[in-house]
């Protein structure tokens, strides 16, 4: 019968007894489905981590760039991966860097939030902040 037509017989649900079928035009109906699925992925929101990099003997006016550029970051709503690399003997003033990244997390306002504790991994610290949505 579908051949009559000029369709193709789709199986719509195989598990029901009897199983259910279609009359339908199957490369017409996958190509609305790929479109669709396209459609759908073309508004998801994309979100990166963006990275900004603090040293131990920074200085204010870059700190204050820095903070500008995290800020834009989390306007266009990325999270920001906030690091410092310490070098020598930086190592071991560990409480001195832990401090100055949560200063910095301290200066983005009320609406940065931490998603990632701050973290040691080799010879630096980092942490993830991202921006609350209201």
């Amino acid at each position: 019968m579908a051949k009559e037509r000029g369709f193709d017989l789709v199986e719509v649900n195989p598990k029901a007894r009897p199983s259910v079928c279609k009359l339908m035009d199957y490369g017409s109906y996958m190509y609305k489905q790929e479109k669709q699925e396209r459609k759908a992925k073309a508004k998801q929101k994309k979100t990166d981590v963006k990275g900004i990099r603090l040293s131990f003997k920074i200085g204010d006016h870059d700190l204050e760039i820095r903070k500008k550029n995290a800020l834009k970051f989390l306007d266009q709503g990325h999270k920001v991966k906030i690091e410092m690399l310490l070098r020598g003997r930086e190592n071991a003033h560990k409480d001195i860097a832990k401090e100055r990244i949560v200063n910095f997390v301290k200066s983005l306002g009320e609406e940065a939030k931490i998603e990632q504790p701050i973290t040691k991994q080799g010879r630096k610290f980092f942490t993830i902040v991202y921006k609350k949505s209201n």
